[in-house]
């Protein structure tokens, strides 16, 4: 069965934005955006919310931007194809390979679970992330921590009073002090949102 995971940028104390908006201390380096072009060739579908699905809509055209590097050009050329799933009540189209949602959260990755394809069912996004962790439908959690405080923002991790036991399964030290985790969801965990596997 498909995995279903939760990946972003976060800061050290636990912001994947900053107070003001800003996301400017998680542009990745060349390393590190090397480990997130890598890290979406494992994607299969993605699912987002209003707000990541307009940040990401400049990755719809960026490749024919000649001034992008070779790096910002392959994740462009994987980005654009990736077929896309956005929830939200403000919007009526979307462009590209996305789809907007046609039912509830939980029902959607039923239903990608039990359709064709091995890679992952990404998930983008706090809200829809917290929506996700609430009902226990999340697999994986891998966070890519940044070396810095900002103080306050849009948290990583969701506030929703359940306990979940994780399991480490993967680290990462990139050069810049970025540090990759990769945490497994464990059966007890799972078991109380959705049922054992």
């Amino acid at each position: 069965m498909r995995s279903v995971t939760y990946s972003m940028n976060v800061s050290l104390d636990g912001y994947i934005v900053g107070p003001d908006g800003g996301l400017d201390w998680s542009a990745p380096d060349e390393e590190v955006f090397r480990f997130w072009i890598d890290g979406i060739r494992e994607v299969d579908v993605h699912l987002m919310g209003r707000r990541l699905y307009e940040t990401m809509l400049y990755w719809e055209t960026a490749g024919q931007d000649p001034s992008l590097d070779d790096s910002s050009l392959e994740w462009a050329a994987l980005w654009k194809p990736l077929p896309k799933v956005v929830f939200s009540t403000t919007l009526s189209a979307v462009r590209g390979n996305a789809r907007l949602a046609s039912g509830g959260l939980a029902e959607e990755i039923g239903r990608l679970r039990a359709g064709p394809g091995e890679g992952d069912i990404a998930i983008g996004g706090a809200t829809l992330a917290a929506e996700a962790a609430a009902s226990g439908l999340i697999d994986e959690y891998r966070v890519v921590v940044h070396p810095v405080l900002v103080g306050g923002g849009v948290p990583f991790f969701p506030r929703h009073g359940r306990r979940v036991d994780l399991e480490l399964v993967g680290t990462r030290t990139f050069g810049s002090g970025v540090v990759h985790l990769r945490y497994r969801v464990t059966g007890r965990s799972r078991a109380s949102g959705r049922g054992a596997e």
